[in-house]
């Protein structure tokens, strides 16, 4: 696409981008690189120990994964100006109650309302709007969207850290609530004319394997699903672990904390370069040809960091993970309509991210575990780099037999 012709693109469509982007943002409040620039300040409020922070943030993500399989399904019934808003005031009464909250029964709650609300269905959101709405460049629309997570890593983790010098951590939360609560104008206004899900289905609907249009139940007994849910649950539970520990890895690898958050500008830029050319390479080859092999800098990255004790090897470890979570904003939303149609994509996308919510509740809770045990992170990144070689294998046997029905 050349410059006159991308220009052209993001005028035509820069009212439903910059919603895509708007989402993906705001999701930032209830993802695990924002809520973990808190756990110290928890655990000590809570007198809670990595484990138990942990339990506790896995049980929260895995009731919203639960609520997931329903919620996701509404975005195949309501217009994305109608559950959008929702959402976000959602997720600012999320962000105002860890603020507030004060008893450790409710702490669970809170998760589950962060985590529902931020990274659940915002994201969904944005991604199921994305894949409906664009079809010949979904890659790039996607691509585009994803933008939104970039500058919520770059951005939001290093600005929260310093500004804990000067505020209690409790307010910055009422900061966060405050920002959820003024993009829900802005998306209204950049939403005022949208399309309903019912009239892009039948307008716009693109067909999946076997030419058709697969329902969730009929996606969920196919192989192809339960091929690629290692996939979908791997990133999730180990980036999560890897951002939810980052306080515990600076000082078990002798950092300081600031010094370690001070490099996520990197990994953000290496995500944002993977995830363009992720978009542009699934609109040339489409996702059968890529997602076997994406996953593989991870198993690179986590090796990297399992064995590194410098700053340096954990900057160019940052930059292997970067390159798999970069790919992975855009390329498993337009894997499941490739593979199974667009039509009920909502629903269908709803059990994987649900999948994936849930792989976002392993991560932590495992990992917190494991440390309690005395494994330290070291060895359980090496281990966790040959689960992402197995992730792969798995996906290249998955897609090699799906790919001759498409």
């Amino acid at each position: 696409m050349t410059r006159f012709r991308l220009g052209q693109y993001l005028r035509d469509n820069a009212t439903w981008l910059s919603a895509g982007v708007l989402l993906t943002f705001m999701s930032s409040f209830g993802q695990t690189f924002f809520i973990s620039i808190f756990s110290g300040e928890i655990r000590a409020a809570f007198g809670l120990s990595h484990g138990a922070w942990g339990g506790l943030y896995s049980l929260g993500t895995t009731i919203s994964a639960v609520v997931m399989i329903w919620a996701g399904g509404l975005t195949d019934i309501f217009r994305v100006r109608v559950l959008g808003p929702a959402v976000l005031a959602g997720l600012a009464l999320a962000a105002l109650a860890m603020a507030v909250n004060a008893w450790l029964a409710l702490l669970p709650v809170v998760v589950f309302l962060l985590r529902l609300f931020g990274q659940g269905m915002s994201t969904h959101l944005a991604m199921v709007a994305m894949a409906r709405w664009f079809t010949a460049t979904r890659g790039k629309a996607l691509a585009i969207t994803s933008l939104g997570f970039s500058v919520g890593e770059a951005l939001l983790p290093v600005t929260f850290v310093a500004a804990m010098a000067f505020l209690d951590w409790r307010w910055l939360w009422v900061i966060a609530a405050c920002v959820t609560l003024l993009g829900i104008p802005a998306l209204l206004r950049l939403l005022r004319q949208e399309r309903t899900p019912q009239s892009l289905s039948s307008e716009y609907s693109a067909t999946g394997m076997e030419g058709r249009n697969w329902t969730r139940k009929e996606a969920i007994f196919h192989p192809l699903f339960w091929f690629m849910a290692p996939a979908l649950l791997g990133p999730s539970a180990f980036i999560t672990a890897f951002f939810f520990h980052q306080v515990h890895l600076a000082g078990s690898k002798g950092w300081q904390h600031i010094e370690l958050v001070a490099l996520f500008p990197i990994f953000t830029s290496v995500s944002m370069l993977s995830m363009f050319a992720g978009g542009w390479a699934l609109d040339k080859w489409g996702t059968a040809r890529i997602m076997p092999f994406y996953q593989l800098p991870m198993a690179v990255g986590f090796g990297i960091v399992g064995m590194t004790s410098s700053i340096g090897g954990a900057t160019l470890a940052l930059m292997f993970l970067a390159l798999t979570v970069g790919a992975n904003s855009t390329l498993p939303s337009a894997f499941w309509a490739e593979f199974y149609g667009t039509r009920h994509i909502g629903a269908i996308k709803a059990m994987a991210t649900a999948v994936m919510v849930l792989g976002s509740a392993i991560g932590p809770g495992l990992t917190g575990v494991m440390i309690d045990l005395g494994v330290p992170l070291d060895i359980q990144f090496l281990w966790i780099g040959g689960f992402f070689v197995l992730v792969s294998v798995l996906a290249r046997i998955g897609i090699a037999r799906a790919a001759q029905t498409l």
